[in-house]
């Protein structure tokens, strides 16, 4: 037996329950961890809501996408994995696999070996964020010296791991914060320039930043309360990546704006380049490598016991001064 969180119906976070659940034997092409932690995201907070882009199968459910820990089982037809390795999950479709508890059977396809140095919390709390950033600005429209990146929310884990990658590729980057106190925070994540929205006027901002050119890429999770703030400072050709609806709301596009850039929305989800094995692989591999060299770093802002799940969750729907990952860890 393990302890395991789980839900029994869509009414949120409040509802889970840590229960006890049978252990699973890995099936074919699986692998088993004995979980050591496991990080929250937004997108689970929706999941628990059915806001999200997939849905669970049945009930009860197991909640969350990062996960890390070590392999004490492995199904047949499994290669280039060992028992006792240390390994974390990259976004997957979990269904009813989620990551909170402390056994998971997870298709290999979705688990990545730990970058050495790391510990298994910050193992859980990198590939979400570092994916979710790197395949709009190193692979879909890759940017380089010269160019201008701007990233909305930024203080977002996705969005500071926008900064971190669009500096390291020598990139403008650009980030907005409504919060004036965070500008410090958002320049050590890598943004050359800060904008704070409510305050500053967006399009003004950036095509000064940029000499009149405008942003090249936008990585905006925010919505309809944006975007035309920011279209009148497209470049041209420039792509924005609409990655989520923090304000709940559609946008409706700005097409003027956009008929005059030649610019082109994309609805972007991570999971669409995770299911193709050649797009993960350079993308675990760049990451791995920028660890490696110190261009990104993990940032775990509050780790909590295996029994404070339900708390976690309090916590990171609250306003917070600090910033990065919050994070389980089972005590395993």
């Amino acid at each position: 037996m393990s302890r395991a969180w789980h839900i029994h119906d869509y009414s949120g976070y409040q509802s889970l329950r840590l229960e006890d659940e049978p252990l699973q034997e890995p099936g074919p092409g699986e692998l088993r961890l004995r979980v050591e932690a496991f990080a929250l995201n937004w997108g689970d907070m929706d999941l628990m809501k059915d806001n999200y882009s997939f849905s669970f199968k049945s009930f009860p459910a197991k909640v969350g996408i990062e996960a890390a820990g070590i392999i004490d089982a492995i199904g047949a037809g499994v290669e280039g994995f060992e028992i006792g390795e240390r390994v974390s999950s990259v976004p997957y479709f979990y269904y009813n696999r989620g990551a909170s508890g402390e056994s998971l059977v997870i298709d290999a396809r979705y688990v990545a070996k730990a970058p050495p140095g790391l510990t298994a919390v910050e193992c859980a709390s990198i590939w979400m964020q570092y994916l979710t950033a790197y395949f709009p600005i190193s692979e879909i429209t890759p940017l380089g010296r010269g160019d201008v990146a701007l990233v909305t929310a930024a203080t977002s884990t996705a969005g500071a791991a926008m900064l971190e990658i669009g500096r390291a590729r020598g990139v403008t980057m650009i980030g907005t914060t409504r919060n004036p106190a965070s500008e410090a925070y958002l320049r050590e994540m890598g943004a050359d320039h800060v904008i704070v929205t409510g305050r500053d006027d967006v399009a003004a901002k950036v095509r000064d930043v940029s000499g009149g050119k405008g942003a090249n890429l936008v990585f905006d999770p925010v919505g309809e309360g944006l975007i035309h703030q920011y279209s009148p400072a497209l470049a041209r050709d420039a792509r924005i990546f609409f990655y989520g609806t923090l304000d709940t709301v559609w946008p409706q596009l700005p097409f003027v704006d956009m008929f005059q850039a030649n610019a082109t929305f994309q609805p972007y989800s991570v999971f669409n380049y995770v299911e193709t094995p050649e797009a993960l692989a350079r993308g675990t591999a760049y990451v791995a490598e920028a660890l490696a060299s110190g261009a990104l770093k993990p940032r775990v802002d509050r780790v909590f016991p295996m029994e404070g799940y339900i708390e976690a969750w309090d916590y990171l729907s609250q306003p917070r001064s600090s910033r990065g990952k919050v994070v389980i860890e089972t005590g395993l």
